[in-house]
């Protein structure tokens, strides 16, 4: 075959000024690598032009508030560099991060001991949640902990460095209090072997004589006990028979113990505990708003609280003399967290806000004066850009009140009616608050699809009366008809696309999401499910044993024969042959919250009736992915999903 010149200049000519339409023609997109510990079922290959996109939607950081080295008067946070996230130390503001950790599993909960001679810390093994405790020395971990039990850190002693942890090494079952000195770990002693319930050591009396317990029994159900550290006694100060809900818990140096507690009220108000009578007086009540935590200074003159606005945060300072409280108003609209005082005054906390991401900062007591600690790159994307949640409020089925937080797409971008992600949290008892969404600002800017994220009833946040609207089998389904009644609000929306709408959640918001697209599945393009529960019969009875009689207070116990009827009544898994809207299940095999075998079977039924159910399991993760590069892919797979059964086709 002969080329002639004129044809050779030609082709020459159109490579050079089309190059990609070339090789669009000639050479198909390259397929993204999949994690090792990945399994992706029935889910079609990540194209790497789709992971080009999303690029700097992927390479965001944070770094969340720890806590205060003593000795140095440095910042401790915990942020990423690579996979995972590690503890950091930051000499100063805006300073270089000291990376201290360096696992493969990412150090979760950590704190250093009172004269800064020690940095404790734990982590797991693939999401097990079996966590151990390590101290650092000389940059090197050791573990202080068997290695086989689930542990927790709990409180330092004011003197002598000693900590109180929660441990399951004596039954493998429910957690008993401990006392260990770090230095000499084999010396550790039992102060408490509990009979159940969700143990836990929470403060010391400014004299170390005696250690507050706390027994979760339900999310407005804390019972309080006083263990006298020299004989080991335990003193119940709470009456069962009429249930209290606590936050907070601390002794201030004058020795009262301070709380942030329903007794009394439908929300959480600030006040004192008598020890003796374990009567609470409130001192500062916000009226319809929960106080959801608080931290008291070192000196005794100053109490940070943070109140839940509807799932904004509302910082104040409270002036222990003047008996005066003052709002930080100079800080964006928001979530806080963490937050805790420095033995020298300062406050350092955790500011999440979808417009500036997750940083940490601190605040002057005195003048209220806010120092910037960390500015956390955001994979060259202008956070600001981001854009601002909307509070979205309603009438329920039944005349109940609720909300959530609207994220639109910005119409000057994206015109017309948007697509719409509705993403249910977890718990239940949890709530939706206006954060830094990561990765899925790339749906809402890149793809001008809006997220809604709503407070059903059983949310915390809006008081134990609301807390408390689905207990029980029988109640469970009210909160399914709220995501109806903001299906209606939505659907009347003049920016919402009411043909292209989703439910995605995970944990509880897994159940929720599948319930959903069983109730209103005609109104629904696609469903996405994170470790949720499927049968709630098979949870309660494959769930680990040291959470199970938590989880029966909330959903009911299986045991029971009228019980168990009406949860199997209500589990996805018994219509699954009704789902036909398309599914995509997430899975952690290690997961020890909701078993791994809820995904497998609800992803079983659905496709035995022909259905599309695609499934991604990481053998490295648990109740939700902590690893980066798991993280994304999930991100990528669930993006072919939208696009697929969203965005472009039909069911």
């Amino acid at each position: 075959m002969r080329i002639t010149f004129v044809g050779a200049l030609a082709a020459a000519y159109l490579l050079l000024i089309a190059p990609s339409a070339v090789a669009a023609k000639e050479m198909p997109d390259a397929i993204a690598p999949k994690p090792a510990a990945l399994v992706a079922d029935q889910i079609p290959a990540v194209p790497m032009s789709i992971v080009e996109k999303t690029r700097p939607y992927m390479e965001f950081r944070t770094a969340n508030f720890v806590g205060w080295d003593p000795k140095t008067r440095a910042m401790l946070v915990r942020t990423r560099f690579a996979d995972t996230r590690q503890l950091h130390r930051i000499a100063k503001p805006l300073s270089t991060r000291e990376q201290l950790t360096f696992g493969e599993e990412p150090a979760r909960a950590a704190s250093y001991a009172p004269d800064g001679s020690a940095l404790l810390f734990q982590k797991d093994i693939g999401g097990n949640e079996v966590n151990q405790i390590f101290i650092l020395e000389d940059g090197v971990p050791k573990m202080l902990t068997d290695g086989k039990s689930r542990n927790s850190l709990g409180p330092w002693s004011n003197e002598k460095n000693l900590l109180a942890f929660g441990s399951n090494k004596r039954t493998g079952l429910y957690n008993d209090i401990y006392l260990m000195n770090p230095a000499k770990p084999d010396r550790t002693i039992m102060l408490v072997a509990s009979t159940g319930g969700g143990w836990f050591p929470i403060d010391f009396t400014p004299d170390d004589k005696h250690l507050l317990a706390f027994n979760y029994v339900s999310v407005t159900d804390n019972q309080l006990y006083l263990i006298d550290i020299a004989n080991g006694t335990a003193r119940k100060l709470t009456n069962s028979s009429q249930p209290v809900a606590y936050n907070g818990l601390k002794f201030a140096p004058d020795g009262r113990l301070w709380a942030a507690s329903d007794d009394g009220s439908d929300v959480q108000r600030l006040g004192t505990v008598d020890i003796e009578t374990a009567v609470f007086e409130p001192i500062i009540d916000e009226k319809i708003w929960d106080i959801s935590d608080f931290d008291i200074s070192k000196d005794g003159r100053w109490i940070a609280f943070e109140v839940n606005q509807a799932g904004r945060s509302v910082l104040k300072i409270y002036d222990m003399q003047s008996g005066a409280a003052r709002t930080v108003s100079d800080l964006p609209a928001g979530v806080i967290g963490n937050f805790k005082f420095a033995p020298w005054g300062e406050l350092g906390f955790t500011l999440n806000t979808n417009q500036g991401g997750s940083d940490s900062y601190s605040i002057t007591p005195e003048t209220l004066a806010i120092t910037r600690w960390t500015k956390s790159e955001t994979g060259g994307l202008d956070a600001a850009n981001n854009v601002a949640p909307e509070l979205v409020e309603i009438t329920s089925f039944d005349g109940e009140k609720m909300s959530g937080f609207l994220y639109r797409p910005d119409p000057k971008r994206h015109r017309g009616k948007r697509p719409l992600i509705i993403n249910i949290h977890g718990g239940p008892e949890g709530q939706a608050t206006p954060r830094f969404l990561g990765r899925n600002n790339y749906l809402i800017n890149e793809l001008g699809i809006a997220i809604f994220y709503p407070n059903v009833r059983g949310s915390t946040g809006f008081g134990k009366r609301f807390a408390a609207l689905d207990n029980g089998p029988f109640r469970r389904e009210d909160s399914v008809k709220d995501i109806g009644a903001f299906l209606s609000h939505l659907r009347k929306d003049e920016s919402i696309n009411k043909r292209r709408i989703a439910v995605t959640g995970g944990s509880y918001g897994g159940y929720m999401t599948l319930a959903s697209m069983l109730r209103y599945g005609n109104t629904l393009k696609a469903g996405l499910e994170s470790v949720g529960i499927s049968n709630f019969v098979t949870f309660l009875e494959n769930t680990q044993p040291y959470r199970r009689n938590l989880r029966r207070i909330e959903y009911g116990d299986e045991r029971i024969p009228e019980l168990r009827a009406k949860l199997e009544e209500i589990s996805p898994l018994r219509r699954a042959n009704e789902i036909d809207t398309p599914l995509m299940v997430v899975t952690g095999a290690n997961d020890p919250r909701v078993p791994a075998s809820e995904a497998d079977q609800i992803v079983e039924a659905v496709r035995a009736n022909g259905r599309p159910a695609w499934h991604l399991i990481a053998n490295n993760e648990g109740h939700g992915f902590r690893k980066k590069a798991n993280a994304d892919y999930q991100f990528w797979a669930s993006l072919l999903f939208w696009q697929k059964y969203l965005l472009n086709g039909d069911k």
